[in-house]
C-alpha cells in the first residue's frame, strides 16, 4: 500500500473532477432524508487492511440493527477515488458514506452539492469536536460547517535505512538529521561514500499532491504548524517557505535527490537511503528494510515533541444522494467510536483523528512501539487548504516548485511569490 496509491489522484483526473463540478446534478432533493432511517450503502478503501476493518465494522453494526442494514463494498475502480466519487455525485448515485474522502476534494464535492453538512445533525459539531479536539478546526468549511468527518491520518516523517547509514560510517541509531545543515551533510556522506545512490527520492513529478510529501511537511515543521493558506491568504512565500525551497533545491542541485521519475519504491529498492512516509510504511517495509524514523528537519532543529508535519488524512463524507441520512449519521458515529477507532488502529496502523490518541490507546502503543512516534506526531499535523479550489492552489504551487526547485530554473523567491499571488486569487473566489 503506497502513499501515492492512497492519494490516487493524478493531474489528469483532477482536471476531470473539476470538469464534473461544472455539470448539473449532484445531490437529489432529499428533504426528508435527514430524518429517514433504513438500509444504506457505504464505500471503503480497497486496500487489504481497510477492507478487513470495513467488513468487521459492518458486521458488528448489522448484528444489532436488523431494520437498518449496511451494505459495505470497496470503492469502485477508476482513475482515482476522487473521480469515481465526483462522477457518482453528478449521476446522483453516490453511496451514503465514503470512508475514503480526500480533504483536497471535499470543497469540490461540496460545490457539486454532493455532501451533507454534518452540523445539520443536532449533535454533529459536538460529536466531531469532542472526538477530534482542536485538530477538527482544519476541516471546517468557510461558513463553519463540517462537510467531512475527520477520520484518520498518516502523519509523515523521515524513514531512514539503518544499514546504509552504518555502511556510510554514520550513527544509525541517532542520525544527524534534525537541522537543514545536518541533513545536507549526512546526505552528502551517504552518496559520496557509495552507500546509497541518492539520499532521498521524493517523486519529482508535477502532480499537485506531490507537494504534500516534500514542501508541505517541511513548511509545517519550519513554521510550527502554519498552513499553506491562512485567513484567505497564501503564506508560503515567506522566509520559511524560501528556506524550505532552498533546502530542497540544494538536495537536487548537489545530486542528493533524484530528478527523474522512479518506477517503483526507491526506499524499498535501495535507491535512496531516506523517504518521507507515514505509519502505513511500517508494515510495508517490515522485513525488507532495517529502518529508523525521525521527524522532518527544520532550519535550526526542532524538538520532536514540537515538530509539525503533513497529515496525509482520509476522511468520511456523508453524501446527499443518501435517502436514509439519520441511519448514515448513526453508522458514522458507530464507525468512529472509541472501539471502532481502536480496531482501525489495530488492523491498519493508521492514526484515528482522536484527541489524546496516545493515552486512549496506551496499551496498543506499548505493545507496538514502532507506531508510538506516529501516535504522538498525529496531534501536530497540517492539512491542505480548504475550499473548492484546493487542487488548483496546490497545482499552482507544484508548477513553480517543479521548475524552480527540482529543475533549478529561475529565482526561488520570485517563483514562490508568483504562486502565492495565484493562490490568493483562488482563495478570494
Amino acid at each position: 500500500m503506497h502513499r501515492r496509491t492512497l492519494i490516487g489522484m493524478t493531474a489528469l483526473s483532477a482536471a476531470a473532477l473539476l470538469a464534473l463540478t461544472a455539470c448539473s446534478g449532484g445531490g437529489a432533493d432529499n428533504s426528508d432524508a435527514l430524518t429517514s432511517r433504513g438500509d444504506i450503502t457505504i464505500w471503503y478503501s480497497n486496500n487489504e487492511q481497510e477492507v478487513a476493518w470495513g467488513k468487521a465494522m459492518v458486521e458488528a453494526w448489522n448484528a444489532d440493527h436488523p431494520d437498518e442494514q449496511v451494505k459495505g463494498q470497496e470503492i469502485p475502480a477508476g482513475k482515482s477515488s476522487e473521480e469515481v466519487i465526483g462522477a457518482a455525485i453528478t449521476a446522483g448515485t453516490a453511496p451514503c458514506l465514503v470512508f475514503n474522502t480526500a480533504p483536497s476534494a471535499v470543497g469540490q464535492f461540496e460545490k457539486q452539492g454532493g455532501l451533507v453538512d454534518l452540523t445539520t445533525f443536532k449533535d454533529g459539531a459536538s460529536y466531531i469536536e469532542e472526538r477530534s479536539g482542536d485538530i477538527a478546526d482544519q476541516y471546517t468549511s468557510a461558513d463553519g460547517g463540517y462537510f467531512q468527518m475527520p477520520w484518520k491520518s498518516n502523519p509523515v516523517m523521515i524513514f531512514y535505512n539503518k544499514d546504509m547509514f552504518a555502511q556510510a560510517g554514520l550513527d544509525a541509531e541517532n542520525p544527524a538529521l534534525s537541522t537543514y545543515d545536518e541533513f545536507l551533510a549526512t546526505s552528502k556522506i551517504l552518496v559520496d561514500s557509495g552507500a546509497a545512490p541518492f539520499a532521498i527520492y521524493p517523486a519529482p513529478t508535477s502532480e499537485f499532491f506531490q507537494t504534500q510529501f516534500d514542501f508541505l511537511p517541511l513548511y509545517a515543521a519550519e513554521t510550527g504548524g502554519t498552513g499553506l493558506v491562512e485567513d484567505g491568504k497564501a503564506t508560503f512565500a515567506d522566509e520559511a517557505g524560501v528556506d524550505v525551497a532552498t533546502f530542497w533545491e540544494t538536495l537536487y542541485t548537489d545530486g542528493l535527490a533524484g530528478k527523474e521519475q522512479y518506477q517503483g519504491d526507491s526506499f524499498a529498492d535501495a535507491k535512496a537511503a531516506m523517504a518521507i512516509v507515514g505509519p502505513w510504511a511500517i508494515s510495508v517495509y517490515d522485513g525488507k528494510v532495517n529502518w529508523g524514523s525521525v521527524p522532518v528537519p527544520t532550519k535550526d532543529g526542532t524538538a520532536a515533541e514540537e515538530t509539525y508535519t503533513f497529515s496525509d488524512a482520509k476522511n468520511v463524507g456523508l453524501y446527499t444522494a443518501c435517502k436514509n441520512q439519520a441511519t448514515a449519521w448513526d453508522v458514522l458515529k458507530f464507525a468512529t467510536s472509541e472501539e471502532q477507532d481502536g480496531q482501525l488502529l489495530e488492523l491498519t496502523g493508521q492514526m484515528p483523528m482522536r484527541a489524546d490518541l496516545p493515552a486512549v490507546y496506551a496499551d496498543y502503543f506499548a505493545a507496538n512501539p514502532a507506531y508510538a512516534q506516529f501516535g504522538d506526531q498525529a496531534s501536530r499535523t497540517i492539512e491542505v487548504p480548504a475550499g473548492s479550489n484546493t487542487v488548483e492552489m496546490l497545482q499552482d504551487l507544484r508548477d513553480v516548485y517543479t521548475k524552480a526547485v527540482i529543475s533549478g530554473d529561475g529565482d526561488l523567491t520570485k517563483a514562490l511569490q508568483d504562486a502565492a499571488d495565484k493562490v490568493d486569487a483562488l482563495a478570494a473566489k
